[in-house]
């Protein structure tokens, strides 16, 4: 069984599909249609709602999620707040009433999730911050109203001290969550209805031998692309293993020389643990999806779906990350750029799973950069996603670089002999440029509905040209690209900035 808080009510489940999502869960079994189905694929927003979790210092943590593509498993341990619990007494939650004040809802379809995302922002943050806003709302859909209301309504929330119904239970909730976890901490905890099972294990112990015992089984981490099967395509699975409580697939560790983040970690707080090492892949994953995916999406599952338009594995293959997998009680280690051996087919063998993705940190100057090309800014998949590391020498010759690319064939892999072309070489306008048309060589890209292979080739040709020329930005060797090494390569070749 399983249980967890629904608003303030405690709730056990033992007798549930465990493929129900926690939209099914509120509108069909609680009868709390508040919470709206917009698209079923966590594009829309319209579904938003609040998970409370505890965190590692028993402190309880607010974050946005979709419940139209979150299994009733990952409820499991945590306080789930719906709209319906934001009023007290009749009276407005301040969220709600600066919506209503800013003439912030037209139609009304939208507005609860808006005003879910905005009660979580309200309890992360402080005071307005426009970037932060953005990044909270960004998944939230408004067709009718526009965000000027809405963006006025967000400062109104939350430029004022509030103090909400929530803040005084905090201590009760608190209490409550840790009984919860106390209980089950050392025992995996199952959902089971006729044919249908969802295994919670605690342990990477636990879990290695649930996968030896039911090799069939289908993982579940975050879910925000598996449970898409269910919503949209009809899908029904009856053994199903989540991983979100497998504490070693939770942990992480940051030092000088490596980072090292277990498979299971959110991409929210994976983006936070690489921000400060590698601003890139901080900024991308500003545009990865929505808040409330990152919140719930995970590193390790968005590697191991093995997508070719994914946009983690370039950037990962491109810092040289390696793999840990196990299997029982054996761990091996391997490069991520090896783990993709086809469309949708990786180097996983039956009953491995990933436990933690490690990126060493160069001890010499790098330069990374990381290019998202897609339709529109943001919450959206990619045409084609490059991402580039070099290291030069005191001469400005290329010592080490890896260029990773998704979206350009089955797989995300480098451009080995686009890399082959450069190493050794000076960091010049020449070089590049016949580095670039290697590119034809490494990738014959299809076309598709989001671009043609003539437009991914020619896109990709220019962002190594792109990231020639930001890269006399960066001091790395004292013996840098030069300014006229850009005026040179500006006077004769054209640059387009897709990004």
């Amino acid at each position: 069984m399983i249980e967890f808080l629904l608003h303030d009510e405690k709730i056990t489940l033992d007798d549930i599909d465990p493929n129900t999502t926690v939209l099914e869960f509120l509108r069909n079994h609680r009868q709390l249609t508040g919470t709206k189905e917009g698209c079923a694929s966590g594009d829309c927003g319209a579904c938003t709602i609040c998970i409370v979790e505890l965190n590692t210092q028993n402190q309880l943590e607010y974050k946005s999620i979709n419940a139209c593509i979150t299994f009733i498993s990952a409820l499991h341990g945590k306080q789930l707040i719906s709209v319906e619990a934001l009023k007290q007494q009749n009276q407005l939650h301040s969220c709600q009433q600066a919506m209503l004040d800013s003439d912030g809802s037209q139609c009304g379809f939208c507005t609860p999730g808006i005003v879910m995302s905005l009660f979580a922002l309200q309890k992360n943050q402080a005071s307005y911050n426009r970037h932060k806003v953005q990044q909270a709302l960004a998944g939230n859909l408004c067709r009718c109203t526009g965000y000027r209301a809405i963006d006025s309504a967000a400062k109104q929330a939350l430029n004022s001290s509030v103090v909400d119904h929530f803040d005084p239970q905090e201590p009760s909730t608190r209490a409550l969550l840790l009984d919860i976890q106390q209980q089950s901490a050392h025992q995996t905890t199952q959902l089971i209805q006729d044919n249908k099972s969802c295994y919670i294990p605690k342990t990477a112990a636990d879990l290695a031998q649930l996968l030896i015992k039911h090799p069939q089984s289908t993982l579940v981490a975050g879910g925000t692309d598996l449970a898409i099967a269910v919503t949209q395509h009809g899908a029904s699975f009856n053994q199903l293993i989540a991983l979100n409580q497998v504490a070693e697939l939770l942990e992480y560790q940051k030092t000088d020389q490596q980072i090292t983040l277990g498979a299971a970690l959110s991409l929210d707080r994976c983006q936070r643990l690489m921000a400060d090492t590698f601003d890139d892949f901080s900024v991308l994953l500003d545009r990865f999806a929505s808040l409330q995916v990152r919140n719930q999406g995970t590193i390790g599952g968005n590697i191991a779906n093995a997508s070719p338009i994914g946009d983690i594995p370039p950037a990962l293959i491109a810092l040289d990350a390696q793999l840990q997998l196990q299997y029982d009680k054996t761990v091996r280690t391997m490069q991520l750029a090896d783990f993709f051996i086809d469309y949708r087919k990786t180097a996983l063998q039956t009953s491995e799973f990933i436990t933690n993705i490690i990126i060493d940190i160069p001890t010499k100057p790098f330069i990374f950069k990381i290019y998202k090309i897609s339709k529109r800014l943001d919450d959206d998949i990619s045409a084609l996603c490059a991402a580039c590391f070099v290291q030069l020498d005191a001469r400005n010759r290329v010592l080490k670089i890896r260029l990773a690319y998704g979206g350009m064939a089955a797989i995300a892999k480098r451009a080995v002999k686009t890399e082959q072309a450069l190493l050794g070489k000076i960091w010049s306008v020449e070089n590049i440029a016949f580095a670039a048309n290697c590119l034809s060589d490494d990738f014959q890209p299809l076309s598709d509905f989001r671009a043609s292979s003539e437009y991914r080739l020619t896109v990709a040709k220019n962002l190594l040209h792109k990231f020639f020329i930001e890269s006399a930005d960066y001091d790395v060797t004292g013996c840098d690209v030069t300014a006229s090494d850009n005026a040179e390569f500006a006077s004769h070749t054209r640059i387009f900035d897709y990004v």
